[in-house]
């Protein structure tokens, strides 16, 4: 799968769609090729909440491991995919599309600074 050229991405491989003074974030290809089979995904937070960049924000349990995703930005939440409770599977089948994790209103923006453009993100993953 191509990285999608409209996104930012973390060295934790999340990826971020920046949306005015918001962002959605998800997880890359990369790590749901690497987790296997997603059976199950907890939200640590609840909408309307403020998080930190770097605080653990979803589990994803799959076959082979569990993991925490990892807040990019600071801000606060405003939107959670429920959809993917009764659906983890989707994080494997459109990881870039209807997989959102969460939507965040950025409280800082030059925490922006800190993501890897899609060919500085290209050359991490072959570093993996």
């Amino acid at each position: 799968m191509d990285t999608p050229q409209d996104l930012m991405f973390t060295t934790n491989d999340e990826w971020i769609r920046i949306e005015g003074d918001s962002a959605t974030i998800g997880i890359t290809n990369y790590a749901q090729d690497q987790l296997s089979d997603i059976v199950f995904i907890e939200y640590l937070i609840d909408e309307n909440e403020e998080i930190n960049k770097g605080e653990a924000c979803v589990t994803v349990e799959s076959v082979k491991a569990s993991a925490e995703v990892y807040m990019p930005l600071s801000g606060v939440i405003i939107a959670v995919n429920e959809d993917l409770a009764d659906m983890p599977e989707k994080v494997n089948s459109d990881p870039y599309g209807d997989a959102w994790m969460v939507k965040v209103k950025i409280s800082d923006p030059s925490e922006l600074n800190d993501l890897l453009d899609p060919p500085s993100y290209d050359a991490l993953e072959r570093d993996h």
